[in-house]
């Protein structure tokens, strides 16, 4: 018998609050290519994965999202690019984890409608 087995994902679904705020920032701030919007979604493309913003269906799905961690190669420049376009951070690049060769470096901040997020970068030392 065969089972259904998950082969990736196919999307990934931020609640928001305001449709025109949140297309403006990922759009404009974060560089996302917009695929299309509604009403009460936004689809952006990110290499392959979709990322959907929704106004909430029900209330219980008004809560803040996962963190989403966005691979960039270099932090530090990304970093600097998106404090020019005035994303608000929570921190400083900093490395969270040292695996033989490999430093692994984040930085947190928040979107226009309160959803954490983060930049991710592998560095090779």
């Amino acid at each position: 018998m065969k089972t259904n087995v998950i082969q990736k994902i196919g999307q990934i679904g931020v609640p928001i609050k305001n449709i025109e705020n949140a297309i403006e920032f990922y759009k404009d701030a974060l560089g996302l290519p917009l695929l299309f919007s509604t009403d009460s979604m936004a689809f952006f493309e990110c290499n392959g994965q979709r990322l959907l913003l929704s106004l909430p269906e029900k209330k219980e799905f008004a809560t803040s999202s996962s963190v989403i961690y966005f691979q960039v190669e270099d932090i530090k420049i990304a970093y600097e690019e998106l404090i020019e376009k005035g994303v608000p951070f929570i921190d400083q690049p900093h490395v969270v984890a040292k695996m033989e060769n490999t430093e692994t470096w984040m930085t947190f901040f928040n979107d226009t409608e309160g959803n954490t997020h983060a930049l991710i970068c592998e560095v090779q030392i």
